[in-house]
């Protein structure tokens, strides 16, 4: 029974033939659902500041900035000459600076509204032209528990993540119909040098008890292995060690 079960879970995430395009690629939560993707037979292009391709077989190491949205359609453009299609668009480059509102640097604010924002309208923008031709495509959004609730030292990174959730809620109205996926991925802590960003303050022995980067790659890939009948709208989970807000 067990390995009848595994079987059938295997043919659900079985991803062969898809094409993919995960922007922050080169670590944390975008290298590990690269991995994921890869092991499941997606062809994938791995945008990131590094161009790293992670040593994956078949995918295409892209170095790109996403504040530029010249620059993130010459990654759609690349995956797309490369693999023939784009199904599937991750985007999850981001960065995050802890402080007081007064005391956060301007060019921190600056920053995360270019990276976490402006990036994810850029990627969404360069790449849902292929995305349309697809049929069956899906855009996930890596957002966070933070762009579900405003919380203290965080304001700007709060803003900039209420502005991707915001962001693919309405495009899910747009594109519904047209056969595409919108989804907003809101985890909490997950262990990875994001969460020791500047001004946390945190030791590294904090990351212990928090998710780990894989267990968001998971929640990536049963979102977008979903029946096409049914569409998932936002997933929020939060590690046990730590408390729900409201």
């Amino acid at each position: 029974m067990k390995g009848h079960r595994e079987a059938i879970l295997r043919r659900v995430e079985d991803l062969s033939g898809k094409v993919a395009l995960v922007t922050g690629a080169s670590a944390g939560i975008g290298a590990a659902v690269a991995r994921s993707f890869a092991e499941r037979g997606v062809e994938q292009g791995l945008v990131s500041r590094r161009g790293d391709d992670l040593g994956l077989d078949d995918a295409l190491g892209l170095q790109c900035d996403v504040r530029s949205l010249e620059q993130l359609e010459g990654a759609v453009a690349a995956t797309v000459e490369r693999f023939g299609r784009l199904d599937i668009l991750v985007a999850n480059a981001g960065v995050g600076s802890y402080h007081s509102f007064l005391e956060l640097p301007v060019e921190h604010l600056e920053e995360m509204i270019d990276v976490n924002l402006k990036g994810t309208i850029y990627a969404i923008r360069a790449a849902l032209p292929h995305l349309l031709r697809s049929g069956e495509a899906d855009v996930v959004s890596l957002a966070s528990e933070a762009g579900r609730r405003g919380l203290p030292g965080e304001a700007v990174y709060c803003a900039s993540k209420f502005g991707q959730v915001g962001l693919t809620r309405s495009l899910d109205h747009e594109l519904r119909e047209q056969g595409i996926r919108c989804t907003n991925v809101c985890p909490g802590g997950v262990a990875t040098d994001f969460a020791l960003a500047e001004g946390y303050g945190r030791p590294p022995d904090a990351l212990a008890g928090m998710m780990t980067a894989e267990d968001v790659a998971e929640v990536v890939v049963f979102v977008v292995t979903r029946p096409r009948r049914f569409r998932i709208l936002e997933t929020a989970f939060r590690p046990m060690t730590e408390a729900s807000w409201g």
